[in-house]
């Protein structure tokens, strides 16, 4: 009876771990904290604590379910690539269906959440951003290799509904935050699928990558990215949003990020876009503390 008891709760925990994987913890707390920033830097002097909490748990939702949902439409692509076949619903730990309704809960759930206790501009930019990532981005990889451009979209719509939430509408600086989120993610996103491309052709995905053998195209949108999110990143202290803090952490940080970008796309390989991927998975965290500590009131 021990070990029964012992087995099921291991598969319990097991089960447990498989849903967690479904909804991509980190892509989704990554998507909190772009909205985050956004209540943050419209917010001024005074935060509303309630909104923000009530902000960070619908995108949560809205972001998980996304992630949920766009693992079903790709499960039988994930089954053929090494990187992704152990997934929760390529590996058949969960059914598609159970999967389908997961999905489905967390992200009309979090759409919901958000018309309750927020407004209808956030509720318009959460549903823009679970339709187009699903709907639009995730059947776009199987038919053009510039899906990652369109892909760009929907992740940089988060801290637009986090300015929204805060103030019920967006400005000129709100769309700033969401240029710098989309110019960082060309480098990004192109960087992973350099170093994927080859699980990229077996799972049948057009990325910029796979048909770009000699990674000129894919060079040419690293590199003209990262050297326009230098001014873009720049752009809040020119509009009043931060100091001289943030205005020399963003070019350090943002110069930083270009040079590896340049180099990176001088006769892309996999050893410089590992360097690229890391480098972009330490840059946009940087930013946006130093964003947010500029901002916080002077002792």
């Amino acid at each position: 009876m021990k070990e029964a008891a012992l087995t099921n709760t291991a598969k319990s925990r097991s089960l447990a771990s498989d849903y967690l994987e479904l909804v991509k913890p980190r892509i989704t707390l990554m998507v909190v904290i772009t909205a985050l920033v956004g209540y943050f830097m419209a917010s001024g002097d005074s935060i509303y604590v309630l909104g923000l909490i009530h902000t960070l748990i619908g995108t949560g939702l809205v972001a998980a379910g996304a992630s949920v949902l766009n693992q079903v439409l790709e499960r039988d692509a994930d089954a053929k690539m090494f990187r992704t076949q152990n997934r929760p619903l390529p590996a058949g730990r969960v059914a598609p269906i159970h999967a389908l309704i997961y999905g489905t809960v967390l992200g009309l759930g979090g759409l919901l959440y958000i018309g309750v206790f927020l407004n209808p501009i956030t509720g318009l930019l959460a549903a823009a951003t679970l339709a187009s990532y699903v709907f639009v981005y995730t059947p776009m990889k199987r038919k053009t290799t510039l899906n990652t451009l369109f892909g760009a979209i929907p992740g940089a719509i988060p801290p637009l509904g986090g300015w929204a939430a805060a103030t019920g509408g967006l400005s000129g600086e709100a769309w700033i935050l969401f240029l710098i989120v989309y110019l960082w993610q060309i480098p990004h996103f192109l960087a992973l699928a350099w170093i994927l491309r080859d699980d990229y052709v077996r799972g049948g995905f057009r990325m910029l990558t796979v048909e770009d053998h000699r990674g000129i195209s894919t060079g040419f949108h690293i590199g003209v990215s990262a050297l326009a999110l230098v001014p873009m990143a720049l752009a809040p202290t020119m509009l009043g949003m931060t100091g001289q803090i943030y205005f020399i952490g963003a070019l350090i940080l943002g110069l930083g990020y270009a040079a590896v970008s340049i180099w990176t796309a001088i006769r892309p390989n996999t050893a410089k876009a590992k360097w690229l991927f890391v480098t972009s998975i330490t840059y946009l965290p940087a930013l946006l503390a130093v964003m947010m500590v500029d901002r916080l009131p002077r002792l």
